[in-house]
């Protein structure tokens, strides 16, 4: 009797555990961080400006093997500030906290956002700017800056995964982007898979075995009760 009550135990907390892993896994997945500055920053891309002091949401948007596209929110997600192109950028030792870099400017001038770092990974988020004002950012700070020739401002979110990237140094010259950011070791080219129907989801597979373990709980009720 032990041995059942013990399995319908387990059957339960799979069922239940099965229920939560699409939430956790999405959330991973998009590494969603509510950010709040405490001054005015600059950001790059589809919709560079310079937001004020406050609080904002951001989320990678598309994974890609070389680069990633992130967006920035409001606080309640209903607006979406600017799309992002960044390069994966590697550290030595993950935090347990997220780490925002900035690009320290002239007094009178807002801070430069530069990366993101999610809790957790050794890699974020190095971010791309359009090439003028790489240019002008790698003269201010002395420091070399990922930049794009391609017009970003106001373009197709699309245009960011086939916009080339390179960086600028403080001269002005165009130099490789491994000056700048060091890639994730052995980071492998993305393997072809066969892609499913966009109606295909994990949920309807997920559901269906959460049914079969929950009537094997069932059943096994059943044979507890008929053993008393």
């Amino acid at each position: 009797m032990t041995l059942l009550k013990g399995i319908g135990t387990g059957l339960c907390l799979t069922v239940l555990c099965l229920i939560a892993a699409p939430k956790a896994k999405a959330d991973d997945w998009d590494r969603k961080t509510v950010i709040t500055f405490s001054g005015p920053v600059e950001v790059p891309g589809v919709g560079a400006q310079v937001l004020p002091a406050g609080t904002y949401v951001f989320k990678v948007m598309d994974s890609m093997s070389d680069r990633h596209i992130v967006q920035i929110f409001n606080q309640d997600e209903t607006h979406v500030y600017t799309t992002i192109l960044a390069i994966p950028n590697y550290r030595l030792k993950a935090t347990d906290k997220t780490t925002i870099t900035f690009r320290e400017r002239p007094a009178g001038e807002p801070e430069a956002l530069r990366a993101w770092f999610y809790p957790g990974r050794e890699w974020g988020e190095e971010f791309v700017y359009e090439r003028p004002k790489a240019l002008q950012l790698a003269k201010e700070t002395n420091e070399y800056v990922l930049s794009t020739p391609t017009v970003l401002t106001g373009a197709p979110v699309d245009t960011l995964k086939t916009s080339p990237v390179e960086a600028v140094n403080p001269n002005g010259e165009t130099v490789d982007t491994a000056q700048v950011v060091e890639p994730p070791p052995a980071m492998a080219a993305p393997v072809q898979v066969a892609s499913l129907p966009k109606t295909s989801s994990n949920l309807g597979l997920i559901g269906l075995v959460g049914m079969m373990l929950l009537c094997a709980g069932f059943l096994v009720s059943g044979l507890l009760k008929k053993s008393i």
